[in-house]
Formats: structure tokens, C-alpha cells, sequence
């Protein structure tokens, strides 16, 4: 299995703080936020990873040159997206096309999460494409929303009517069989009108529902994550991370005592 991870935007509602890096090297508990996701992948059986950089990608070349000098968990190619200033993450999308000739998880480079979660989207039954999503009491316009029809996904947008939602897609999501070529043949066919270029990605996923694909969900609710996008993301991730930490250790100091 491969991942995708779009990492091109500079993150502007996280400025000063993304005022030089983009988001996805912002440091959570002494480690970037791109590092706690390759580890995690790895962990769950991906075999590589590419990211897809844009603002400031010299510094992702550095720092991933870095992440894998010290030996990390798992090879990491770079490629660049030249289109991040004039486009949505569809562009990024666009540019990773080529690598969609097999089974893949395409996550946003701004997501937080430990592998129990991606083995849960892994583990659901396979569909050309199936999205992570997670319930809450209540829903906000920039929750990436979503309708369903048990597990199909039937409608997908941050503007859905919030009276009917069934869930909010996480940002990550796996392509299995004719999955990747599917997204690639319609990411070709949206991108013919040059005002989709500032279209998100999810986009193209609804299209694809709507004209009938077998767009599945899979609930991993119970396993923790968070998206950083603002200030105040920073501070939740940083509390989420010091909890996996601090249980990390805990189990550790287990195992210790069980093998005296």
C-alpha cells in the first residue's frame, strides 16, 4: 500500500506560525506533523509514502531529507505541485495522478491520527473508494460534511444543510481496485474546465457518487484525531499527542514489569 499526502498550502489561518513553513512541518510534542503521519502508515503496513509539496518546498526537501537520514519509518518520495498558488488541492491531485496505478490512501497533510485508525479504514470492505468519517453531537461550516445511505456515500460538502448530516469526512481515504484509475479518469475530466482549478479534491469524490461509483464511508470513531488548521488546532493536537505519549509509556513501564 502507498499514501499520498497533500501537503502543498501554506496554511494562512495558521499564521504567524506558517508565516515561512507550511503546516505540515509545524512541530506537535517535539515532532512535525508530517513525521507523526508517515510513523503512523508505517505502522499500519504502508510500504511508501509520497508527499506533495508546493509552498516553501525547499524546506519539506530538507526536512524530509533529514527525516529519512535518521533512518525513518518508511521511504518518502517528494514531488512538487507548481499550481498551489493559482489552485486548490485538486492540482495537487493533478499532479500526483501518475502515482495512482494501484491500490493507495490519499490523506491531507494537516490530519492528525495513530495507526489503530488507519487500520480501522483498512479494514472495511473493499470499495473503489472508501473515506474515513467520524460523528459528533453537533456540526460547523467547515466540518467537510457528508450524507449517507448506510455506508454509501451519497452527498459530500462543507455547505450540506446540517439537519441531515451523517458524519464529516476526516481528510483521509483509500482507493482499491479500479478506485485509482477511476479518480484519475474523473480528476482528467473535472479539470478540463479551468474554473474547477479551485475546486477541493472532495469534489471530484462527490461527482463520482452522484454519478453512481461505489463511494463507501468507514466510521473510526473512538480513535483520536485532529486537523490543524487554526491556532487553537495546535493546542488540541499538542494535548491529543501528550495523551498517546503518555499511554505509550505507561504500556511500556507495563511490559517492563510483566517480563521482571
Amino acid at each position: 500500500m502507498k499514501a499520498v499526502i497533500l501537503g502543498a498550502g501554506q496554511g494562512k489561518r495558521l499564521l504567524p506560525l506558517t508565516e515561512n513553513q507550511p503546516k505540515a512541518l509545524l512541530s506537535v510534542a517535539g515532532r512535525r506533523v508530517v513525521e507523526w503521519q508517515i510513523e503512523a502508515l508505517a505502522e499500519s503496513g504502508v510500504r511508501e509514502v509520497v508527499f506533495v509539496s508546493g509552498f516553501n518546498s525547499e524546506m519539506v526537501d530538507e526536512t524530509l531529507a533529514g527525516y529519512r537520514a535518521q533512518g525513518g519509518a518508511c521511504p518518502v518520495r517528494i514531488i512538487h505541485n507548481p499550481f498551489y498558488t493559482v489552485a486548490d488541492n485538486i492540482s495537487s491531485c493533478w499532479v500526483a495522478a501518475p502515482e495512482m496505478n494501484e491500490d493507495f490512501i490519499l490523506l491531507n497533510g494537516d490530519t492528525l491520527f495513530q495507526a489503530p485508525l488507519v487500520r480501522q479504514l483498512l479494514s472495511s470492505p473493499e470499495a473503489p473508494v472508501t473515506l474515513a468519517v467520524d460523528r459528533k453531537a453537533s456540526y460547523d461550516e467547515d466540518d467537510m460534511k457528508v450524507y449517507l445511505d448506510g455506508t454509501r456515500l451519497t452527498d459530500i460538502g462543507k455547505k450540506l444543510p446540517v439537519d441531515a448530516v451523517d458524519g464529516e469526512s476526516i481528510g483521509c481515504m483509500v482507493f482499491r481496485g479500479d478506485g485509482p484509475s477511476i479518480f484519475a479518469r474523473y480528476l482528467a475530466l473535472v479539470l478540463r474546465d479551468p474554473e474547477n482549478l479551485r475546486l477541493w479534491y472532495l469534489s471530484v469524490i462527490k461527482r463520482m457518487a452522484h454519478d453512481g461509483i461505489d463511494v463507501r464511508t468507514a466510521l473510526i470513531s473512538g480513535h483520536p484525531w485532529c486537523e490543524v488548521d487554526y491556532p487553537l488546532d495546535l493546542k488540541r493536537a499538542q494535548a491529543m499527542v501528550t495523551d498517546w505519549q503518555g499511554a505509550a509509556a505507561e504500556a511500556s513501564d507495563k511490559a517492563a514489569l510483566g517480563s521482571a
